[in-house]
């Protein structure tokens, strides 16, 4: 594979807020995150067999989405050159109250390669031990939902038909529970 390189390939910075920036590089604009190194999702399933799932509220959207735990990856000064793996286990911690016993990457790749610089690690986890409620920190306000592997399709769809969105990105990581 050739990479093509663009036409004038100088890269500026046309707007920079607080977490992004809007960048110009030829013809192309796209959103780069200036506050980390990239985004984790997390694939968990319970020693019961259940999958966990989080809901919470959108702004961009103006929706309640249905995801898989996940943040971002070194996204404040004392998780600076923070791995995948440990901003797996923080978010998963965070967002679900579980500790996982065992991580295991799953895949890497662009999120929205059309409008992001993003870069997305999926990873499964496993051995989990429930020692908290989660619900986020500061401002996040999410619900966990624990499901059990074989009741998940009909869930999803049920969340559907209740005007809830329904992250993509689910079907990829349920993919590798098969």
């Amino acid at each position: 594979m050739r990479a093509r390189a663009l036409k004038n390939d100088k890269k500026i910075i046309m707007v920079e807020g607080e977490y992004i920036r809007l960048v110009k590089k030829g013809e192309w604009e796209y959103v780069e995150r200036n506050n980390c190194s990239g985004v984790v999702i997390v694939v968990a399933v319970t020693r019961e067999g259940n999958v966990l799932f989080v809901e919470q509220y959108r702004p961009p959207v103006d929706r309640i989405v249905i995801e898989f735990p996940a943040g971002l990856v070194d996204d404040f000064e004392s998780a600076k050159k923070e791995t995948v793996i440990t901003a797996a286990k923080r978010e998963l911690f965070e967002e679900t109250g579980y500790r996982a016993g065992r991580i295991i990457k799953l895949l890497e790749g662009p999120v929205s390669s059309g409008l992001s610089s993003d870069k997305v690690t999926m990873v499964k986890a496993l051995d989990l031990e429930k020692v908290s409620e989660g619900g986020g920190v500061d401002n996040e306000s999410i619900t966990v939902h624990e499901i059990p592997l074989k009741s998940v399709g009909q869930w999803l769809k049920e969340m559907r038909e209740k005007g809830y969105w329904v992250e993509p990105k689910i079907y990829a990581g349920l993919y590798f529970l098969q």
